[in-house]
């Protein structure tokens, strides 16, 4: 059952598998086509685009040359990946500059604890914006869906932070948008 009522079929290119580009025999080659024609522009850049306008700063990404982005293309694959490892050329001219300890270390990443919050700090917002009632008023979604999904992230028995918080935006965006109005 879908979460938006009025949503299209359209479906990006990584679940479509008929815009994949037929060309691209190396199943590698391919997986990086895939990220440049649906993560890259759905997510990173556009993500890294309202963040730095918001605050009225400009943004580039030397990776987003397209003499980059073409000459990645036509690397192969072999020179990509080797034994495992990834960004294998771009590790090897790094190397001449910064120490290889710093280069081949474990990624150490962090996330938002956005699940913690909306059950904490934000639960009273959240509570709000997607209250029932109103989104049988607004009409953009699945009010029965919605509520299944905060009742269960609330109570612990599924993680549904990812899926309520882009509906929390979304009614976050249309109650400012009318306040605007």
């Amino acid at each position: 059952m879908s979460i938006a009522l009025l949503a299209s079929s359209g479906y990006p290119p990584i679940t479509n598998s008929s815009r994949w580009c037929r060309e691209l025999s190396d199943p590698i080659q391919r997986m990086v086509y895939l990220d440049l024609a649906s993560r890259l522009p759905d997510s990173i850049v556009s993500k890294v685009d309202r963040t730095t306008m918001q605050v009225s700063l400009e943004s580039r990404c030397p990776i987003l040359d397209y003499r980059v982005a073409e000459f990645s293309m036509r690397v192969p694959a072999a020179y990509k990946i080797y034994d495992g490892m990834g960004k294998r050329l771009l590790r090897k001219l790094l190397c001449r500059y910064v120490p290889e300890d710093l280069i081949n270390r474990p990624k150490r990443g962090f996330k938002m604890p956005v699940g913690v919050w909306l059950k904490g700090a934000l639960r009273d917002w959240a509570e709000a914006l997607i209250d029932e009632r109103r989104l049988k008023d607004e009409g953009f979604f699945n009010a029965d869906v919605i509520r299944t999904k905060w009742d269960d992230h609330l109570s612990g028995r599924r993680e549904w932070h990812y899926q309520l918080w882009d509906v929390l935006m979304f009614q976050a965006w249309l109650e400012h948008s009318r306040k605007q109005a």
